[in-house]
């Protein structure tokens, strides 16, 4: 399986879940002088985590580039990153832990999602 397979399978299983495919926000944090980059993939949505209406809904999708540099001296071994992709889901008071990791969980074990 290739990178963009596994992210083509990741939105729609999400998709099929009632959630709106949103589009990766920028590296530079707009409105945000706390941080340099976005450094997870729930940044861009804090507006809307913190109870902001996001006008694609309340279940969205995406895969959101970030930027980590705390560590940025080690990049180049087995375990550091710096620049990567986060694929996530997200409620927005539509449901909680329970439902999240259900959803989670049968992507992650369920045969059927993956392509035969």
């Amino acid at each position: 399986m290739t990178a963009n397979e596994l992210r083509t399978m990741y939105v729609n299983f999400f998709k099929e879940r009632g959630h709106k495919e949103i589009a990766s926000a920028s590296l530079l944090p707009e409105n945000d002088p706390t941080v340099l980059f976005t450094t997870a993939g729930m940044h861009p949505l804090v507006p809307y985590l913190l109870g902001e209406k996001h006008p694609s809904g309340k279940r969205l999708t995406d895969i959101q580039k970030c930027v980590r540099t705390e560590d940025i001296d080690e990049v180049g071994d087995d375990t550091h990153c710096t620049f990567f992709e986060m694929l996530g889901n997200w409620s927005l008071g539509d449901y909680f832990k329970q439902e999240s990791i259900s959803m989670s969980f049968d992507f992650l074990t369920n045969p059927k999602n993956y392509p035969q």
